[in-house]
């Protein structure tokens, strides 16, 4: 059997106006930042031959595989709300859909690949410092369990590109389950190629939701099953204090996977308003926003489908609406079942929403480590030294008493003993999470002296999240005021 991968490429079989077909850059010196061999192992591929000079020659796209048919996929977009009838993949090239040994279809990409028909003048080129903050907050998903895109490897060009200023160029060879988005859909239907929407729904139904071919009206039932795959998503991007910073539509993957890791960030204080991205000047993308976005992005989706839905337009848009009506009981069921299980609670009792609201409004008012709080939590389960570590987060620790008190009296529902529930709760609320003020210093030391020290450091620490490390434990602290990172960038 060849070492590299297996390709069939089934998006390269639909109609040529889903993509264009490209070759990636030529590169002067590529050379191998990281590879991934836990995912490759996973992917049953020759992490051995990825790391070897073949390897290395297929990752940077300078030989193309036997089998793959690179392409670069169209689509559309709402972007801040703003409809951009052609996006596309501009500096995103699609290696092509490997098979791994139980025949599950995965695509392989490079990100940064090289100029596309779809960039729009751009160079098509990536930077280091976006490549591997994708590297480090994509795989850091993965360890806790969210729904992602993941990094294969991260590959340097020895090629500068030029922003604001010279940077060290990169690639980042990424696996999804596909790179589908709800852009997709926009683009055919923009076009009202309403045969160009049924054959990517038919190919999506095929790919991610074969229980729907099966279904009465199979079209809404994918458009059921992508809802659903996008309330459970979100949910637990809130529950580690995600946001995503772009979530346009073009950036929302069907498959319920979270793509397209840009401005990202954690949130350090809790703040339902957090808002890390520079380009996202009004909040629309704000941390607690994130669930409304998500039911706007859907249902431009649901939009996309009417034709599908019934030949009758007033019948298809009944039935998109009643679809588009399970969003929230689906995001909320999730979420506060979510909630409730950070806070050491195995049922839902009346009373719960009651009790995260006020435990949220003082973890706002007293400035309070999200992650931190949490995390500290287990350790204070019953009343003793560990409700130190929860008092010392908040400005007045007086404060926090009141909310130990609530909280311990909510558990008190509950039979199960404290040490019991002290290790479900460290297996569920991590300790490290990607703090921004880390990911931007090991950016510094990778762009400007060739140091990836830090990196690999840090992708060693975040690899165990779960796990407290004390010889890490640095590496859990919320920044001091002149490490605060407030702005983050696209990096396009």
């Amino acid at each position: 059997m060849p070492p590299g991968p297996i390709f069939d490429n089934s998006y390269a079989r639909l109609p040529e106006r889903f993509f264009a077909r490209v070759s990636p850059a030529p590169f002067t010196a590529p050379r191998l930042i990281k590879l991934n061999a836990p995912l490759a192992n996973m992917l049953h591929l020759d992490a051995d031959w990825l790391s070897g000079p073949e390897g290395l020659a297929f990752l940077s796209g300078q030989t193309i595989a036997s089998g793959s048919d690179p392409i670069a996929t169209a689509y559309a977009g709402h972007q801040f709300g703003n409809f951009v009838p052609q996006l596309g993949d501009g500096r995103a090239i699609l290696l092509g859909e490997a098979l791994d040994h139980g025949g599950r279809r995965f695509d392989i990409q490079l990100k940064g690949g090289g100029r596309t028909p779809f960039s729009r003048g751009g160079d098509g080129r990536a930077a280091l410092g976006p490549v591997l903050r994708e590297y480090i907050v994509s795989e850091f998903m993965a360890a806790v369990g969210i729904p992602t895109t993941r990094a294969l490897a991260a590959v340097a060009t020895g090629e500068p590109v030029y922003r604001e200023a010279m940077l060290p160029g990169a690639v980042l060879v990424r696996v999804a389950s596909s790179h589908i988005r709800v852009g997709t859909f926009q683009f055919f239907a923009a076009r009202q190629d309403t045969q160009g929407v049924k054959a990517l729904a038919d190919h999506v139904i095929s790919r991610h939701y074969p229980e729907a071919a099966d279904a009465e009206e199979p079209y809404r039932a994918l458009l059921d099953a992508v809802i659903a795959a996008q309330a459970g998503l979100i949910a637990r991007w809130l529950l580690v204090g995600f946001i995503h910073g772009v979530m346009n539509t073009d950036n929302m993957s069907v498959a319920g996977e979270t793509i397209d890791y840009g401005p990202c960030a954690f949130m350090d204080t809790y703040d339902p308003g957090t808002v890390y991205s520079s380009i996202d000047q009004f909040g629309r993308y704000a941390y607690g926003n994130q669930p409304n976005i998500a039911l706007w992005n859907l249902t431009r989706l649901a939009e996309t489908l009417l034709p599908l839905l019934h030949d009758d337009e007033e019948r298809a848009i009944s039935a998109a609406q009643d679809a588009l009506g399970a969003f929230e009981p689906q995001f909320t069921g999730s979420y506060h079942a979510g909630l409730m299980n950070k806070f050491g609670a195995q049922t839902l009792q009346e009373g719960d929403a009651a009790f995260v609201s006020a435990a949220f409004t003082e973890l706002a008012r007293h400035q309070v480590d999200f992650t931190l709080f949490f995390r500290g939590l287990s350790s204070a389960v019953e009343p003793g030294d560990g409700d130190e570590k929860v008092r010392e987060l908040f400005v007045d620790p007086t404060a926090a008493d009141a909310v130990l008190a609530q909280w311990r009296a909510r558990l008190a529902l509950e039979p199960e003993d404290a040490s019991s529930r002290g290790r479900r709760m460290d297996g569920t609320n991590p300790a490290f999470i990607p703090r921004n003020h880390r990911i931007e210093a090991v950016i510094t030391a990778a762009t400007d002296r060739g140091d990836f020290a830090p990196f690999e450091e840090l992708m060693a620490v975040l690899s165990r999240p779960f796990e407290d490390q004390p010889q890490f434990a640095s590496y859990a602290n919320p920044p001091l005021e002149h490490e605060r990172v407030r702005a983050t960038f696209c990096g396009t």
